[in-house]
């Protein structure tokens, strides 16, 4: 069988999104392959904004790939327009159609502007595969240290 060509393999159907989770770690089992989601959340508390966000883990899943593909994930500011925070972009090759990828983004030193609704998003080449929201609150924290009771 002869190799697709850049055309042909562009017409094939985009892998299929599985799931999304933003987490603290993510830790690959050496022997297994097993990924573990460690700290996963959707909401992000700061006493002030703009804020870091020192390091996160965007985790991810995709099935029903041909071939290789360019993920991209992209954190957007929805209330700016959808201005980009972070891109990055890997290459995966599929070995077969039924196999379930695992990809890890380490993101590192997110600066959120202010409080309200971000999105990461997911892309092969320039297909929109989804996206997961992650909500910035502003937080009061307690003063002096002293009992409500």
């Amino acid at each position: 069988m002869l190799p697709m060509s850049e055309e042909e393999i562009q017409k094939l159907p985009p892998p299929v999104l599985l799931s999304v989770i933003i987490c603290d770690w993510v830790i690959i089992d050496r022997i297994t392959g097993k990924p573990s989601i460690i700290g996963a959340y959707e909401t992000i508390s700061a006493p002030k904004y703009p804020a870091i966000h020192r390091r996160l883990a965007f985790f991810c899943q995709l099935t029903n790939g041909h071939g290789k593909a360019r993920i991209t994930v992209r954190l957007v500011d929805v209330q700016e327009e959808d201005k980009t925070l972070f891109e990055a972009t890997v290459e995966h090759k599929f070995r077969d159609v039924r196999e379930v990828a695992n990809l890890t983004f380490d993101i590192g030193g997110i600066v959120f502007p202010h409080s309200g609704e971000y999105r990461f998003q997911i892309y092969a080449g320039k297909e929109f595969l989804g996206e997961r929201r992650v909500v910035c609150r502003q937080i009061k924290l307690p003063t002096g240290g002293k009992s409500n009771e």
